[in-house]
C-alpha cells in the first residue's frame, strides 16, 4: 500500500467525483419532480460514496481484492439502505419504496462504474436509470399498465366465478 497519492491522480478523482454527482442528480432528477424524499441529493451522495469508496481503493491499495472487498461492502451497505426505505402501506397503497430502494442500489453501481474508469457503462446506466423512474410521465406506459391491472383483476373475477360454480 503507498501512503501518498499524487496531485493528477487526486485530479482525476476529482473529476470522476464531478461525473458521479451530475449522473447520480439526473437519475434523482425525476424522484426530486414528482416530490419524493429520496431525489437528487439522495441518488447524488449514494452515486458520490460509491466512486469515493471505490477510488480510494483503486488507487491507494493497487490491490484488485481490496478493490473488490470495498466494492462488495457497497453493494452490501446500499442493500442495507435500501431495506429501510421500503415500508408496508395499507391496503391501498401496498409496499412502498421498492422503486426508489432498487434505484438507489443501482446508482451506487453508477458510481462504482465511474471511479473503475467505465465511463460509457455509468452514462448508458445512469439513463437507463432515468428513463425507469420517468416511465410513469409516459402515456403509452400508463395505457400498458392499466391494461395490465384490468386483465388481473378481470382474472380475478373469473377465478372467483369459478370457485362459485362449482
Amino acid at each position: 500500500m503507498t501512503g501518498l497519492v499524487d496531485i493528477q491522480t487526486e485530479l482525476v478523482i476529482i473529476v470522476h467525483l464531478i461525473i458521479s454527482i451530475l449522473l447520480g442528480g439526473l437519475i434523482g432528477y425525476d424522484r426530486e419532480r414528482d416530490g419524493n424524499n429520496a431525489g437528487i441529493r439522495t441518488y447524488a451522495a449514494v452515486c458520490l460514496g460509491a466512486t469515493v469508496f471505490t477510488s480510494v481503493a483503486n488507487h491507494i491499495s493497487g490491490d484488485p481484492g481490496s478493490v473488490s472487498r470495498i466494492v462488495a461492502n457497497i453493494i452490501t451497505g446500499i442493500g442495507f439502505l435500501g431495506a429501510g426505505i421500503i415500508f408496508r402501506g395499507d391496503a391501498k397503497t401496498g409496499i412502498q419504496g421498492l422503486t426508489s430502494a432498487a434505484t438507489i442500489w443501482a446508482t451506487a453501481a453508477v458510481g462504482v462504474a465511474v471511479a473503475m474508469n467505465m465511463f460509457i457503462i455509468a452514462v448508458f446506466s445512469a439513463l437507463m436509470l432515468f428513463f425507469i423512474l420517468s416511465l410513469h410521465h409516459y402515456k403509452w406506459y400508463i395505457k400498458w399498465k392499466e391494461k395490465i391491472k384490468h386483465k388481473r383483476h378481470e382474472d380475478e373475477r373469473n377465478k372467483k366465478e369459478a370457485v362459485q360454480n362449482d
